[in-house]
């Protein structure tokens, strides 16, 4: 076999966006051993942040590939993975810009801190596209270890150290229950490790109900339940959130989260479509299970981590609504909604990394008085955590409306009503901050109020967190405004996947031709 033969069936410049991220990363860790750990950290996070906005740029230009297919079926470079691809890597931008000032202080190194993220980043993108049972277990593997030295990158920190062992133990036991359930479907399609070959195999065997395959699948389910932090897989959240470094969290919450969630189409749509019915049964327990415990435990937090915590373990269950009722408008929602939830939720982190910077202090009580000394980071935070509770007209509003009309329009009653009401649960706790913010009269103030320093930008690390800091306040408020290209691009990422259209035009067909229609054409490979 020729090597033009061989490039062909590889079709390596589908993943040109992650080597990108790859060659950036590179560039970060030679460039700091060459020139000192504190000149790095003069250019260095630029660098990762033109790498990241580099690899979007070269997303931008992969919608409309003629042959998403790459090494032999591994990857799927289709206009979904696109869209969650572009969100992990913007995500990343963002929180390098939340990072320099935090790191900085710490006392750590922040060259080694962006090496991990990108890694994690490069790790969440694959996911995000891997249609092969190895490549998924690589990259999830990747985007978790990753996230495991972040978690305990602060190493003085005791918190840190004690969110790191959690996160490690915690995390390792839901890689070997994924990995179980991966291995029976390895097992009982005789060997095939593509997602929709499995399909087709188990399907011709006879086996796509047996108790076998309802192991493997509530295996799984229970693996993607821990990288999104859905109840009852969310112990580790709370701890972790608050014990790691801010930007740290900020990424989890969003990276790692999205990856979670294309992870979770992909894997649950391709590999099971003759047991739609019992993942999207079990699913629909997580989202309930989510929504109540993720918004009502928040109303009784006292730190803003812990709060965003169990905010993120609601917003899960949101999501969850437009994955469970599996229509068009349900994927799409999905993607719409955690495109929003980008913008608002790192946001509002930064706001609390730059209120904890200047405070030294997380705790709800601390923002008494805050608008007197600091309006804009006031103006950004509460416009952040309105969106989240979606209050219109912000993002967090149409999101949540989107996601409430798929459920309805398919006939999820219960689900939306549900979703509706603890909505109207979670905006009580985020009023609750916006109220100490502004409504606090002047002799309410708290203490680290009183005592807030004088807002300096000048700061070394402190432009790049106001940056960060004006562009999420003016994404999430234009967004709402603005919201028909991201409903566009929500709604092309699910007509131009074929695996989604061919579910969704396959829902009458017999359950052998709907396995079929998932599994690609293999190239023929001669050696």
């Amino acid at each position: 076999m020729d090597f033009a033969s061989l490039a062909a069936q590889l079709n390596t410049g589908v993943i040109l966006p992650e080597l990108i991220v790859i060659i950036t990363l590179l560039v970060v860790i030679v460039g700091d051993l060459i020139v000192g750990r504190t000149a790095s950290a003069q250019w260095t996070p630029y660098v990762a942040i033109a790498g990241l906005l580099s690899a979007v740029g070269a997303l931008y230009f992969q919608w409309d590939i003629t042959n998403p297919i790459s090494f032999l079926g591994s990857f799927n470079g289709d206009a979904l993975s696109v869209v969650f691809r572009g969100i992990i890597a913007l995500s990343a931008a963002v929180t390098i810009l939340m990072s320099v000032r935090y790191v900085a202080q710490s006392g750590t190194a922040l060259a080694e801190f962006i090496t991990i993220l990108l890694t994690a980043t490069v790790g969440g993108m694959f996911l995000s596209g891997s249609s092969e049972l190895v490549m998924i277990f690589v990259s999830l593997e990747t985007l978790s270890i990753s996230s495991y030295l972040l978690t305990g990158y602060t190493k003085r920190d005791p918190r840190s150290n004690e969110a790191a062992l959690k996160y490690l133990l915690i995390g390792a036991s839901s890689t070997a229950i994924f990995l179980y359930g991966s291995s029976l479907l390895y097992g009982l399609s005789g060997g095939e490790t593509n997602l929709g070959a499995i399909a087709t195999q188990i399907e011709a065997a006879g086996l796509g109900e047996s108790i076998g395959m309802v192991i493997a699948l509530v295996f799984v389910i229970a693996g993607i339940a821990f990288k999104i932090a859905a109840v009852p897989f969310h112990q580790w959240t709370p701890d972790v959130y608050e014990g790691s470094p801010t930007p740290v969290v900020a990424f989890l919450s969003v990276g790692s989260k999205t990856a979670g969630f294309a992870l979770a189409i992909r894997l649950l749509v391709t590999a099971f479509p003759l047991l739609t019915d019992q993942w999207q049964f079990v699913l629909t327990a997580l989202a309930v299970l989510s929504m109540i415990l993720g918004n009502v435990v928040a109303l009784a937090q006292t730190s803003m981590k812990r709060l965003l915590a169990y905010s993120s373990i609601g917003q899960a269950g949101f999501v969850m609504i437009g994955l469970v009722v599996g229509t068009e408008d349900g994927y799409a929602s999905m993607v719409f909604y955690l495109m929003a939830y980008l913008f608002m939720n790192l946001g509002a982190f930064i706001g609390v990394i730059l209120f904890s910077l200047r405070t030294g202090t997380d705790q709800i009580s601390e923002y008494g008085g805050l608008y007197q000394k600091d309006p804009l980071l006031t103006l950004s935070l509460s416009i952040c955590l309105l969106s989240l509770g979606g209050i219109p007209p912000l993002v967090g509003f149409f999101g949540k409306i989107y996601l409430f009309w798929a459920g309805w329009q398919s006939g999820a009653y219960g689900l939306v009503i549900l979703g509706l009401v603890t909505s109207v649960v979670s905006i009580y706790y985020y009023i609750r901050v916006v109220k100490a913010m502004v409504v606090k009269e002047p002799q309410e103030m708290s203490e680290s109020v009183k005592n807030y320093p004088e807002i300096r930008w000048n700061i070394p690390g402190m432009r790049p967190l106001q940056v960060g800091l004006v562009l999420t306040l003016v994404a999430t408020s234009l967004a709402g405004v603005l919201a028909n290209p991201l409903f566009t691009l929500a709604t092309q990422s699910v007509t131009k996947t074929p695996m989604l259209q061919s579910v969704l035009a396959g829902v009458k067909k017999p359950a052998f031709e709907r396995a079929a229609a998932l599994a690609p054409v293999q190239p023929d490979v001669k050696l």
